[in-house]
């Protein structure tokens, strides 16, 4: 084990050897140097799907926990880390604090695309998922059939930085102590609205999606329209040159309608882009799938004409690379 890995597994044992088991509490992990908490957004009184199983025949198995829940994400900008490094130091930190890892995964073990897009992931800039290199662990306190406290814990790695979300849940106090949620960033650390990067090869590869800024369909249409598209040029010319690289193209929209509808739009707009890849740049129809998530991922406010217009949007996103 190289020294900084040892140095930071060290580090993480350190936090919560004398804890118990307590119903909502909020495990606190002793994170590395240069580890920046990115969002923290906790409520009193929530609920919490915890994974339990890989995501197979169109189903993620979960136990939904209820009670204060605790949602936080930290970007650590230490290069060359994998998923594993990071999380067995967490792993043992939630055993030595009384908790059973009873689920964890890799992520075409978890189910890699469909694994990630069931399961509950804080919005970025706050956490970024790269679909290629992730892990996941489940752990409770309490019996397995009625575990009065959970920890879910996502790590991902990109080629220059990782990313840890923790979710904490637990009984809470009642309905009537109930308080508004918060949403609270590191002092001095505030996150930033996220910008649109160039779509290139290394950015792609970086950050494990990316969005195709300038697509233009016309107003509750699911056919792009005509005319060249810089995004659609640069990405067909990455796909190029990472011949083994396979991708998902992921449709979202805003919030007017109904869920079914804007899913079933999303997903069709999704579609005409991986069509257009297909017929005008003959990329390999296998490499690609289409998916929508209608408006379940947005990446701003749905409460201005700003916001809703970035939230209707397609993705890039890599599966893998080969």
């Amino acid at each position: 084990m190289s020294a900084p890995a040892s140095a930071w597994r060290a580090a993480l044992l350190v936090a919560c050897t004398a804890l118990v088991p307590h119903p909502g509490y909020a495990f606190a992990p002793e994170l590395p140097l240069g580890a920046r908490q990115t969002v923290e957004r906790d409520s009193e009184l929530d609920s919490f799907d915890a994974p339990v199983g890989r995501f197979a025949n169109g189903v993620l198995p979960s136990v939904t926990i209820e009670g204060a829940i605790s949602r936080r994400a930290w970007r650590i900008g230490t290069a060359g880390m994998t998923p594993l490094q990071i999380i067995v130091p967490l792993r043992d930190q939630i055993e030595a604090a009384g908790y059973e890892v009873i689920f964890e995964c890799s992520a075409r073990t978890c189910g890699g695309f469909d694994f990630r897009f069931a399961t509950e992931v804080l919005p970025g800039p706050n956490m970024y998922v790269n679909l290629a290199r992730f892990r996941y662990l489940t752990a409770f306190s309490g019996p397995r059939d009625a575990p009065d406290g959970a920890i879910g814990i996502l790590v991902s790695a990109t080629s220059a930085s990782s990313y840890v979300q923790i979710i904490t849940a637990g009984t809470g106090p009642q309905a009537e102590a109930l308080l508004p949620e918060t949403a609270v960033v590191a002092p001095g650390d505030a996150a930033p609205e996220p910008v649109p990067l160039p779509v290139t090869g290394e950015a792609l590869l970086e950050q494990g999606h990316m969005v195709l800024e300038d697509l233009i369909f016309a107003t509750g249409s699911t056919d792009l329209g005509d005319g060249e598209y810089t995004s659609l040029a640069d990405l067909a010319a990455i796909m190029t040159e990472q011949p083994g690289m396979r991708i998902a193209l992921v449709g979202h929209t805003d919030t007017v309608g109904g869920l079914e509808p804007n899913i079933a739009l999303s997903r069709a707009r999704a579609r005409s882009v991986r069509q257009r890849l297909i017929s005008g740049y003959g990329i390999d129809p296998g490499r690609m799938e289409a998916e929508g998530m209608g408006y379940l991922a947005p990446m701003a406010s749905n409460l201005t004409e700003e916001g809703r217009r970035r939230n209707r949007r397609v993705e890039a996103i890599v599966l893998s690379v080969e």
